[in-house]
């Protein structure tokens, strides 16, 4: 009897495995919730927290997903180093390894330390050693320009699963795996467009599915087109930390250099705050002693010592809470209030739905030419799609579902599994080829 073969999904935010339960039903891994004891959740956050101990001078620790956030929050003195969104380094030629306290580590061993986690939760649940997976991959990666970006991407994320245990894989797009997922429910066959709105890239992937499809058997033709476009939650997330948080740390602010001109602070700074991927780049010591100079030379010195309290007190994450649950609030809601406190850092101000789809119209205008590029390519008009599924947590966003609405019409739009969708499809493509 072969090993049992898995679903991976592996994201820039969040991260789930899964695979098939006795009774055809994908099954997912459950994992303890850090906010609750109690509560156990399907999702894993794609993030690792190192550090040297309570007391900062033992042996170097790594943890990942709900250990790592535990022991983030748990920290008092927030002396290790959080790192968020990985995923969005896969094909960035700029990003090949980075110290831990002493210790370097590749991009790979990084991705790796997050995905083991999930591997071994699998085989702890299934009582069985599992090598075998298909795992998720965006059509567009984040930073990939080029075939050649993109082989990196692949080659790399290759390594990481191997790394981390994996010893056959394959690789599905993601919003394929969303379409496995959808396909369950059907009793005659569609022509769907899947949009997967992640943290970091916009997939799509037209496709006809249902029972008939399966039981032709090759899906490679099933398959009209694919497209994606590398932005999502990340961006959105971004933006509200542009206009709501970034001015009231120096954006726009001023600072008298050496020779006595008044100068702009960088921008480049802020735009690092507004990239979860990027935002530990902070807290380096040249960057720090930066910050240090900025503030002592600001013309408005309180805005970078809030900043500098940010950057040394690894606030990151909690400020991505903060983003996300505003965000949220402005999928169910016209209006919101930001709200951030940390020590004597304090952010409370309100932001409308309205403002905030003025903010990401770039973005939204980019997911929009992507779709209608597609279809186009396809040689598909909008009429003839039969269903539109749309999964991801920014797919809960109003302005994207009015990006669809508009195209397609409100009544052919589904939703579901928004954080889970891909991994149950992905479990069934697995079982599906085992």
């Amino acid at each position: 009897m072969r090993e049992p073969a898995v679903g991976l999904d592996f994201g820039t935010t969040n991260s789930a495995i899964g695979w098939l339960g006795r009774d055809g039903a994908p099954v997912l891994a459950r994992f303890a919730s850090p906010g609750d004891p109690g509560a156990e959740l399907t999702t894993f956050r794609s993030v690792l927290y190192a550090d040297r101990g309570e007391d900062g001078d033992g042996p170097l620790r790594l943890a990942a997903g709900p250990a790592a956030v535990a022991r983030y929050l748990a920290a008092e003195t927030r002396s290790g180093r959080l790192i968020q969104s990985l995923k969005s380094f896969l094909a960035s030629r700029l990003f090949t390894a980075t110290a831990l306290f002493g210790t370097s580590f590749r991009l790979e061993q990084l991705v790796a330390h997050i995905v083991r986690p999930l591997r071994e939760a699998a085989e702890r649940e299934l009582g069985a050693p599992v090598r075998r997976a298909v795992v998720g991959r965006p059509v567009r990666f984040v930073h990939a320009e080029t075939p050649e970006d993109d082989a990196l991407a692949v080659a790399r994320l290759g390594a990481a699963l191997r790394n981390a245990g994996f010893a056959e894989i394959e690789l599905e797009y993601e919003p394929v795996g969303a379409a496995w997922h959808y396909e369950r429910g059907l009793a005659a066959d569609e022509l769907i467009l899947i949009g997967d709105f992640g943290g970091g890239t916009s997939d799509f992937s037209l496709l006809r599915v249902g029972p008939g499809v399966r039981r032709a058997g090759d899906r490679r033709r099933a398959l009209l087109a694919n497209d994606g476009v590398p932005l999502a939650g990340d961006a959105f997330d971004g933006k509200l930390v542009r206009h709501l948080v970034a001015p009231l740390l120096g954006r726009g602010a001023e600072f008298r250099s050496v020779f006595g001109r008044v100068l702009p602070v960088p921008a480049w700074i802020y735009a690092h705050l507004e990239r979860w991927h990027h935002l530990s780049f902070l807290r380096s010591r040249k960057t720090l002693q930066l910050l240090y100079d900025l503030r002592r030379e600001a013309l408005e010195p309180a805005k970078l010592a809030a900043l500098v309290h940010l950057v040394e007190r690894d606030l990151g994450y909690l400020l991505f809470r903060a983003v996300e649950r505003t965000k949220r609030e402005l999928s169910e809601r016209s209006e919101a209030r930001f709200r951030f406190e940390h020590e004597e850092l304090a952010i409370d101000c309100a932001v409308t739905r309205a403002e905030f789809e003025g903010w990401i119209a770039e973005e939204l205008a980019a997911v929009a030419a992507c779709v209608d590029g597609l279809l186009r390519r396809a040689r598909v008009p909008a009429a003839a799609v039969d269903r539109v599924f749309l999964t991801g947590g920014s797919s809960l966003v109003p302005a994207v579902r009015r990006l669809f609405e508009e195209r397609f019409g409100a009544e052919k739009l589904r939703s579901g599994g928004e954080l889970t969708s891909v991994a149950s499809g992905l479990a069934l493509r697995a079982a599906a080829a085992a």
